[in-house]
């Protein structure tokens, strides 16, 4: 064993530890720095006062360059650069904030110099005035220049290092804990040069994350990225709203520097998704609003335990109902469709992901009875969500026998079917063109609201309706439509400048949808909170700057025309339907008009005959009376009578 001896006490002596912590010190990068900065002081002090000397016609005392006089510049010009922040960052990252810090530095060190050796020592401020003049300046370029130029030379070798390696030069937006935990895995996975953060949080300004510079609000991306050479920009702020998205992808698209972003905290409840897992900026995340606050105890309570069915499953929204009613563990899951692909596709997706499920799948049509009472005999469910529809404005603009046969009858066989077998919820998903419809399918499915409502007051069965307005990415909408388009070249088609919907994104509806479930007690219109409307032509031109074209010079923006039964704007309730806010904050109650039953029923059973026949025009004179709304859009001006309905008391 080694044994030292201990030395003598002593003001000269000091222990191993204390000559470590020197060394420590000596040897620290910032060390060099600011025994080079001290050392650029005195150059710049002594060399201005022996130019000075040469050129000045009086003679300037000899204590100008005395060790008094250096000192005193020493202190005060090294406590003045420290105070201004110069050593928080790196050469390597050396910016104009630094040479603005440097500058500022320089000057009020000056001053205080000046000031200070006049009043110490005893001259003339008027003989200090070329100092004054000519010290800041020089101090200026010497400790400037040599940061940038080590920078210029770092980012040289880097950039030439990284070209042959195939490395990314990253910014990072978001300094937070998610760009925090971002810059970790990008380094452990390689590939990737975190040079900085850009934080829109004051706080953080000149601040280091894991040794990496904060550059800076992220509005400076473009200059930024500009000077730093950067070839991709990462969005890391999951828990961003839709406008703050909007306003930062903007940014990013004004940069012409690619960019990607973070999972969304939604994405990130997955167990497939990681905060390394980088994607594309998608129209979801623009549009989509804050993150839907669920009352997941009372979800839970009313559906674990009980045997759910879902119409339409393989559909957009029956499909995202099928993955989260899955995740809380009802006792069994029934799944009718009648595409066999979207019928195997959630069969397989469900089977692979919850091997627990007791899951069925059913390949049948809702309009046949046979079928419809073969499942809901045989499984007994306790909950029915209904969203089997035909839902494509256009072509049903022109097949009014087909909307009526699904939307109507359909809906008629699965509510009857559960009335008789003692279902204990019955959810019609709807939509906003069921209110004032100038179309088909608004008006089937306004139809399907009205028989609902009158059979909730009949039966045992709870049924409420849940309506909303247009899914973002769901089959057959406008944002598969404009992708397919940007992607053959263009142009994108819209029917009028002026026309907007109401969108929402699949997840949040098909939450909203459960939540609505579980709040009704029979009879409910529950209205979503779909937010403000979305103009169709801003829409197009967020996903042709996506898709990294730039509209009008890229891809065309055309438009052809409103399309008929397609109105400029639609609404979520009807004017005779007061409505008023529910215990949850995205949901609102709408209290709806009600139907006379018997002549309802009546005109529902001659309409049951003419789709037997094919009779479109009796179908269409049908629909007309029992949507007078309908006679607004042109589609029939006959004035025959129409089934009686009122406000609700």
């Amino acid at each position: 064993m080694l044994v030292l001896n201990k030395p003598e006490a002593g003001p000269a002596c000091y222990s191993e530890v204390d000559m470590r912590r020197i060394i420590d010190l000596l040897s620290h990068p910032r060390a060099a720095v600011v025994a080079h900065d001290f050392f650029m002081i005195m150059v710049a002090w002594l060399t201005a006062g022996w130019l000075i000397e040469q050129t000045s016609p009086t003679e300037l005392s000899s204590t100008s360059s005395t060790v008094t006089g250096l000192l005193i510049v020493l202190v005060l010009q090294g406590g003045v650069l420290w105070a201004t922040g110069l050593y928080k960052g790196l050469w390597r990252f050396a910016s104009f904030q630094d040479m603005w810090n440097i500058a500022r530095a320089c000057a009020f060190g000056t001053v205080l110099t000046v000031a200070t050796e006049a009043l110490t020592l005893g001259f003339s401020v008027s003989h200090w005035l070329p100092v004054i003049l000519i010290y800041p300046v020089m101090l200026f370029v010497l400790l400037g220049l040599p940061r940038m130029c080590y920078r210029f030379w770092k980012d040289s070798r880097l950039i030439s290092s990284n070209s042959q390696k195939g490395v990314k030069r990253v910014l990072i937006l978001g300094a937070g804990r998610s760009g925090a935990m971002l810059e970790k895995e990008l380094r452990r996975r390689g590939g990737f040069d975190v040079i900085g953060f850009l934080d829109d949080d004051k706080r953080l300004r000149g601040a280091q994350v894991h040794g990496i510079p904060v550059l800076g609000s992220i509005d400076r991306l473009t200059r930024v990225g500009l000077d730093q050479q950067v070839d991709l920009a990462i969005i890391a702020v999951p828990s961003a709203t839709n406008l703050q998205m909007q306003h930062i992808v903007e940014i990013c698209e004004l940069s012409e520097i690619e960019f990607r972003t973070l999972p969304t905290l939604q994405d990130l409840g997955s167990q497939a998704t990681r905060i390394g897992d980088l994607k594309r900026v998608v129209i979801d995340d623009l549009l989509g609003r804050d993150p839907v606050s669920l009352e997941w105890e009372s979800i839970r309570e009313g559906l674990v335990g009980k045997r759910v069915m879902i119409t339409g499953g393989g559909g957009s929204i029956g499909s995202e109902l099928c993955r989260q009613i899955a995740r809380l563990n009802p006792v069994e899951l029934i799944v009718i469709d009648h595409s066999e692909y979207s019928l195997y596709r959630i069969d397989h997706e469900l089977r692979s992901e919850f091997h627990d499920l007791v899951f069925y799948s059913v390949l049948g049509d809702i309009c046949d009875p046979a079928t419809v009472e073969k499942v809901i005999g045989e499984y007994r469910p306790d909950v029915i969500f209904h969203a089997a529809a035909y839902k494509h404005l256009p072509i049903l603009q022109t097949q009014i026998r087909e909307a009526f046969r699904n939307n109507v009858f359909g809906t008629m066989r699965v509510a009857e079917a559960a009335e008789r077998h003692d279902v204990g919820t019955f959810v019609l998903i709807s939509t906003d063109k069921a209110v004032n419809p100038a179309n088909i399918m608004g008006a089937t499915k306004r139809v399907a609201e009205m028989y609902c409502q009158n059979m909730n007051a009949r039966s045992q069965t709870r049924f409420i309706t849940v309506r909303f307005g247009n899914v973002l990415n769901s089959n057959g909408s406008v944002v598969p439509l404009f992708q397919e388009q940007i992607s053959k070249g263009g142009p994108v088609t819209v029917t009028h400048p002026e026309i907007s919907r109401y969108f929402m994104t699949i997840s949040e509806a098909s939450q909203l949808i459960m939540q609505s479930a579980v709040l009704g007690s029979g009879g409910e219109i529950y209205v979503l909170d779909m937010g403000e409307p979305v103009n169709i032509t801003y829409l197009a031109e967020h996903l042709i700057r996506l898709a990294g074209k730039e509209p009008g010079r890229d891809i065309e923006i055309i438009y052809t025309g409103l399309r008929p039964g397609e109105k400029l704007f639609e609404q979520l309730f009807h004017e005779l339907e007061p409505y008023e806010q529910t215990t949850h904050e995205k949901i609102f109650l709408a209290h709806p008009r009600e139907a006379n039953w018997d002549e309802l029923r009546a005109e529902l059973r001659k309409s049951e005959l003419a789709v037997r026949r094919y009779d479109t025009g009796n179908l269409q004179k049908a629909l007309l009376r029992l949507v007078p709304e309908l006679a607004k859009s042109g589609l029939g001006t006959e004035h025959s009578k129409v089934v009686s309905i009122h406000r609700s008391r």
